[in-house]
């Protein structure tokens, strides 16, 4: 193992950390998610894979990147549909401990998607394929004919990776009769496609921790005046830290390691309805409490509430917001700053529940705004090498 530095958390220096991972070995499980997750065959009109809507180097929708003030959403396999839902990144989700409830803090915590409604990876993989605005396809055998078929260019590596890996011999699937008649094995099967794309989200390719902060804080890189009043801006004044969570990470054996920017939890900060004309005539999207098990216990208390997602690579992954409301970081932060300033923003989407302790009036200058904006860009990964960094999901 190669040492290039040590992390530093103020003036502690707490771990060691390689640059061995810049090139990643893939385990044979991992190769397969890999496969699973860039093959566009998985979709009904052969054109969209996982990788669509999260593509590397920072795991969102390039569509959507590109031209964040039209296109706030991903369209679908079928490009005449699109989801409600801006496509947040799939770097560093691994880290999210699943869905609960936190009865220290009084919160809900972790998840996957916007709402929290899958667990774990392994459970958000299996949405999309069937999701009609998304990959659209009819039904779990649907995927595994897919998969299974000689003309998809992948059959080879599948029919060699999912022997390997789950003793199944895909060349055996029956497709003549489009069925797969044991619906326990269609089941098992589908879990096995899902349990691949995790195990491959998992690996550093999704987490490298390569930023210009992560190297900041091994004291390997410096950061500007401007950065660095911005730093303190985040910490202090604007106290963006009290849910993007920028303190070391506890492992499990103890060591401190870099942060995340997420608590984890869910919160309304009050964005606007879109106007955009993807989602325009779209119901009030009530986040979490829209899932029909959280509604059951309190219809109101968590309406418009949306998951705190991570401020890793937050300047490559425009547009802003579980709506995708705002096309720019410089948007979305004068927003923190001002929203109740006025009434510039209008009203937001959901009034229930709007965070208005910790953000709405920060009275932060332009130039604090834009000292801000130039810390963010620090959390951008390709500064240098990956590093050899992994952080288990809590249980």
């Amino acid at each position: 193992m190669k040492t290039i530095g040590k992390i530093l958390i103020g003036t502690l220096c707490v771990i060691s950390v390689d640059a061995s991972a810049a090139t990643t070995t893939l385990s044979e499980k991992e190769a397969l998610g890999q496969l699973l997750y860039f093959d566009t065959n998985l979709s009904i009109n052969r054109n969209q894979a996982c990788a669509s809507c999260h593509f590397p180097p920072n795991f969102v929708d390039p569509a959507n990147v590109a031209d964040p003030a039209n296109a706030p959403v991903s369209l679908g396999s079928d490009i005449s549909l699109n989801g409600g839902r801006n496509a947040p990144s799939a770097g560093y989700a691994a880290f999210s401990p699943a869905f609960h409830w936190n009865a220290v803090d009084g919160l809900y915590m972790g998840g996957q998607f916007w709402d929290g409604r899958a667990n774990s990876l392994t459970d958000q993989a299996k949405g999309p394929f069937l999701n009609p605005v998304e990959m659209a396809m009819p039904g779990k055998s649907a995927v595994l004919q897919r998969i299974a078929e000689k003309a998809n260019p992948n059959f080879g590596d599948y029919k060699v990776l999912f022997k390997a890996v789950y003793g199944i011999k895909i060349e055996l699937l029956n497709l003549s009769n489009k069925d797969i008649k044991d619906q326990l094995a269609i089941d098992a099967m589908y879990d096995m496609v899902a349990d691949a794309i995790a195990t491959f989200e998992k690996t550093p390719v999704f987490s490298p921790f390569s930023s210009k902060f992560d190297y900041y804080l091994m004291g390997m890189a410096s950061l500007t005046k401007e950065e660095e009043n911005g730093m303190r801006i985040f910490n202090g004044k604007a106290g963006c830290n009290a849910c993007h969570t920028s303190d070391p990470l506890i492992a499990p054996d103890g060591s401190l390691l870099p942060p995340l920017f997420t608590d984890f939890s869910y919160d309304n900060i009050g964005i606007p309805k879109s106007s955009n004309p993807l989602i325009a005539n779209n119901a009030d999207d009530p986040g979490l409490g829209g899932r029909a098990d959280i509604a059951a216990l309190d219809a109101v208390a968590e309406r418009g509430k949306f998951k705190v997602m991570s401020l890793r690579n937050i300047a490559a992954t425009a547009p802003y917001g579980h709506n995708g409301f705002f096309a720019t970081l410089e948007d979305i932060v004068h927003f923190y700053n001002t929203r109740d300033v006025n009434n510039v923003w209008g009203a937001p989407e959901i009034a229930d529940n709007v965070n208005s302790s910790e953000l709405g009036d920060l009275k932060l200058t332009a130039k604090e705004e834009a000292d801000l904006v130039a810390f963010l860009k620090t959390l951008t990964d390709g500064f240098g090498a990956p590093l050899a960094i992994t952080f288990p999901p809590s249980p």
